[in-house]
């Protein structure tokens, strides 16, 4: 050991040695900076193949750009780096660039020592996958402009500090685990210059200080959306004139709205929808620069309909949803110029619905769901969409269009020009020019755009020009720009799809994908103004051109003297380094023999050895051997995986055993994901993993046996188990504490997305044990920083929302889990002969009777001396998690809440019983029809479905 040191120091010295030769005689970059460079170098992956060489200035490295021999810039977007910022990064002094963005390999804190680079004006890691807090040394970049750390997982609270970014234009702290309060004197207050505080998608807490506003600032952006901020908005926001775009939706705030907000002149987008605000409904008129309103789901003072409302020249969308609004709408607010969308669902306006002639003629959508309209007119053939539904209007069975909801399925791409019996390779796109190449990909989100006609395909039109002129070729590669897919996500984002495609060959290079990234990340381009503030989420570009490392490089004569002069100690180092190679070589084979993984490596595309806690790696005899090689009788049953067998173990543990067959068998990445994920699972109503074989061509997963099978079994009688009232709700407390966990205490969180009752088991204490993730989804997954997927679920419990966006949440569990508390009342399958037991009895419910009116539907197996009052809370829960938007359902931690007071009604102890005891549906729907539409369910009628 002392001799392997001794060596290993001897390198490091003659290292050092050999490098300022190297660097003295030859190369033109400063020897600091090659310092900081070459250890980044060893410790990233996927580094350009051009970082070879020791003048990365000279020499130029692919992404680094320098001024007189100093490093200036690094600019590595979309390249899937891998690794940590080491804190050596501070010896780049007159480092003024960073983006790092789009490299969710990426991973570890920021260094205390970024504080450091006292010459940086950018900084911008958006989508990597950094953690921890933000450093509070943040505070010493003195020259910073721009400061963009979004979509990543920082925690902790916005260090005050940043208060002493007198420069700062920008700041992007968005789609965090940020929390705390918004800091104040010293904090946010002080950066009186910055034009946007992006704050959204986190966890703040508490008030917005007063002192947080003033008149001095020259804010255009404040987005403090989907975080959990309290009390009042600070009258002192009307204070700050220069303001464009406010977003306070998804929070808590209360109390009224104050009326210093119509002070903001130049207001465009105004979001405070799904807090808890009250009091009168403020008066907005002369904001006339207003374009979208959003004030929903919030209770104000019932008030006639305001006729402020027609006052608002550049009105394109007014959503006031469950607003307390009364009385009849003036017929002059449909003749507003710009006018495209009216949403005033669920409120209490009643009357003629008169819709005038003059009616705007970008109008498209009037939603009055919910409300007291018995009569409506309106010139026939009009071109837009009107809904009625649940007003008294449409209450005889009138078959008239407006009384039912008609599927408007829109769908855009930038067009082709005729590309005619052109065909590209399997993993080439076509472009808009008809050219096959390999373009860069991403998201776009905007934020608060001004429109909300999604089908007007102008818009799109105009961002793609717009986006095509900012890349002229002579500075970035870029032959046409491609968007597609427009749709809103959960939080009211615009996502576009975008394809950048190349010019003058097929494939980008690093230099043109950096180029590209930082126009988008750096906010270089700016769209149109209709479209607001944006982000882009790109993805790691995968078809760089094939070239050795160090390949058409220039040879200077610098470098050939510093070799000459560096040939002796490479020579000796040469020598040195054979000796330890082949020690190192012995040393690696002692370990590998050692280590029951060491063979994982070697399968092709599996992501490197897994990296497990706690659980075993199982070879084919071994669980042959266990299972009786693998016999009939040790048989127990199958599904969309495989067979499942019970074996013992040495120690005499039962276990079952998934063993997947060949058609369902995933690729070698996916299985090890998938026993990653569960093997960090330690809960009593979660099974556990014991381990896994991979090897001889087979996947098996193997679990704890739990002897009583699944719900599903036990409530169709099948397993001879009876289960009374009180079983059912202890069955349904342990059932939602397992998936509490998942969501709450499982980093990074888990989406279950099959929550069923065939994946409820129950232990032989009738513990009730979340079971089979094939179809979870972590919700930050290694490409993206949410979860835009595929949509695959079992029909009948899967959320509408989910379906019909593809944006999966953690809220989707909660409206699987609300189906199944369905399913515990009624003893039915969701969905029977084409009828959905969700829409069954909400058509059904009396709250006026005892039993909500339906006994029908109740299982005979529950005992009648169930208490009533338990069971119409618990009929109530089932239907808050069966909100149709997830923002309106409850966490699993409040589910949990509510099932142990419904306990405590019926005499139960939730702590003691704490201490005790289908085919899926995949792939995306062209139509994107809601899943329990008619139609859907009379296609569905009569097949069976079982994973």
């Amino acid at each position: 050991m002392v001799q392997t040191r001794t060596i290993q120091l001897i390198i490091f010295c003659l290292l050092i040695i050999s490098m300022q030769v190297l660097v003295q005689l030859g190369a033109s970059t400063n020897s600091g900076d090659y310092v900081v460079l070459e250890p980044l170098k060893e410790e990233w992956e996927n580094i350009p193949p051009s970082w070879d060489g020791s003048d990365p200035c000279n020499d130029p490295w692919e992404g680094i750009d320098c001024n007189n021999s100093r490093v200036i810039s690094i600019k590595l977007s979309s390249i899937n780096l891998k690794g940590e910022l080491s804190g050596d990064i501070e010896g780049l002094s007159e480092l003024q660039i960073l983006d790092l963005s789009y490299n969710k390999g990426l991973t570890g804190s920021l260094p205390q020592s970024i504080g450091n680079l006292k010459s940086l004006s950018i900084l911008i890691l958006v989508g990597c996958g950094f953690s921890g807090l933000i450093p509070n040394t943040i505070g010493s970049l003195s020259q910073l402009e721009y400061l963009s750390l979004n979509l990543n997982n920082f925690i902790g609270p916005i260090p005050a500090s940043v208060g002493n970014l007198s420069k700062l234009h920008w700041l992007d702290l968005a789609d965090n685990k940020l929390s705390g309060p918004l800091p104040v004197s010293p904090g946010l207050d002080m950066l009186v210059h910055t034009k946007h505080f992006h704050l959204g998608g986190n966890q703040f807490s508490g008030e917005i200080p007063d002192q947080l506003f003033s008149s001095n600032m020259t804010l255009k952006h404040l987005l403090l959306d989907q975080n959990q901020l309290t009390g009042k908005i600070p009258p002192s926001l009307g204070l700050v004139q220069t303001l464009e775009v406010v977003r306070l939706d998804r929070n808590s705030l209360d109390g009224s709205i104050p009326s210093t907000l119509k002070n903001l002149a130049l207001m465009s987008e105004l979001f405070l929808s799904n807090n808890k605000f009250t009091g009168p409904l403020p008066n907005l008129a002369g904001m006339n620069a207003l374009y979208y309103l959003d004030m929903s789901n919030n209770t104000f003072s019932s008030a006639d309909f305001p006729q402020w409302f027609s006052t608002l020249q550049s009105l394109t969308t007014l959503v006031m949803e469950n607003t307390q609004l009364q009385g009849e709408i003036p017929p002059t607010l449909f003749s507003l110029f710009q006018l495209q969308t009216v949403n005033l669902r669920g409120n209490k306006i009643n009357g003629t619905l008169n819709i005038a002639s003059n009616y705007s003629s970008q109008l498209k959508l009037i939603d009055l769901q919910n409300n007291s309209i018995d009569a409506y007119t309106v010139r026939p053939g009009f071109p837009f969409q009107i809904i009625l539904m649940h007003n008294p209007v449409c209450y005889e069975e009138r078959s008239e269009d407006y009384c039912g909801i008609s599927q408007t399925n829109f769908v855009y791409s930038t067009p082709q020009e005729n590309c005619l019996k052109t065909q590209c390779s399997s993993d080439q796109i076509l472009s808009p020019t008809c050219k096959c190449a390999y373009p860069y990909t991403g998201d776009l989100f905007f934020r608060a755009p001004s429109f909300s006609d999604l089908t007007n395909t102008s818009i799109y039109e105009s961002l793609q020009k717009s986006m095509l002129s900012s890349f002229s070729p002579n500075q970035v590669p870029v032959d046409s720009v491609s968007l597609s897919n427009p749709k809103k996500n959960s939080e009211y984002y615009l996502v576009l799809h975008l394809q950048v495609f190349p010019f003058g060959q097929d494939h980008f290079n690093r230099t043109g994908i950096a180029t590209i990234g930082f126009a988008l990340s750096n906010q270089t381009y700016k769209p149109p103004p209709k479209f607001g503030p944006f982000f882009f989420s790109g993805e790691s570009y995968k078809y760089f051109e094939v070239g050795s490392r160090g390949t058409h490089k220039s040879i200077t004569k610098g470098i050939i003297i510093g070799a000459a002069a560096g040939g002796a100690v490479l020579l000796i180092l040469s020598v040195i380094i054979g000796v330890l190679v082949c020690q190192k070589k012995r040393d690696q084979e002692a370990i590998r023999k050692s280590n029951p993984f060491a063979t994982w490596d070697s399968i092709k595309d599996s992501g490197g050895v897994p990296q497990l806690k706690g659980v075993k790696c199982f070879t084919f005899e071994e669980l042959k051997k266990y299972t009786n090689n693998f016999s009939e009788s040790n048989y127990i049953g199958s599904g969309g995986y495989g067979k499942v067998y019970k074996g013992t173990l040495p120690d005499g543990q039962l276990i079952a055993i998934k063993r997947a067959e060949q058609a369902s068998k995933q690729g070698a990445l996916e299985f090890k994901t998938e026993i990653e994920i569960l093997s960090r699972f330690h809960h009593k109503n979660v099974v556990s993993l014991v381990g896994f074989c991979f090897r001889q061509g087979e996947q098996m997963l193997v679990y704890e046996f739990i002897p009583n099978g699944s719900l599903k079994e036990s409530l169709s009688g099948k397993s001879g188990i009876k289960l009374d009232w009180k079983r059912r709700l202890r069955i349904a407390l342990g059932a939602a504490r397992g998936l509490q966990y998942l969501h709450d205490h499982v980093d990074p969180p888990i989406i279950h997305r099959d929550i069923k009752s065939n994946n409820i088991l129950l232990d032989e204490r009738l513990t009730a044990k979340v079971a089979d993730f094939g179809l979870s989804k972590t919700m930050y997954e290694p490409d993206k920083g949410y979860v835009s997927t595929q949509v695959k679920g079992t029909m009948g419990y899967m959320d509408p929302e989910y379906y019909t966006t593809q944006q999966l949440t953690e809220k989707s569990d909660v409206y699987s889990f609300g189906v199944l508390l369905l399913e515990l009342i009624t003893a039915r399958s969701p969905i029977v002969r084409g009828k959905y037991i969700v829409k069954e009895l909400r058509q059904a419910i009396d709250k006026s009777k005892d039993m909500y009116n339906i006994d029908e539907f109740v299982d005979p197996a529950i005992p009648s001396n169930m208490t009533p009052i338990s069971f119409r809370k618990f009929v109530d829960l089932a239907f808050t998690c069966l909100e149709d938007a997830g923002a309106n359902r409850p966490t699993m931690a409040e589910v949990v809440k509510e099932i142990e007071n419904i306990m405590e009604i019926d005499g139960l102890n939730s702590c003691a019983e704490s201490r005790s005891t289908s085919v899926s549906h995949e792939g995306t729907s062209a139509t994107f029809d809601h899943p329990y539409s008619e139609e859907s369910l009379n296609r569905y009628n009569g097949v069976t479905n079982s994973r």
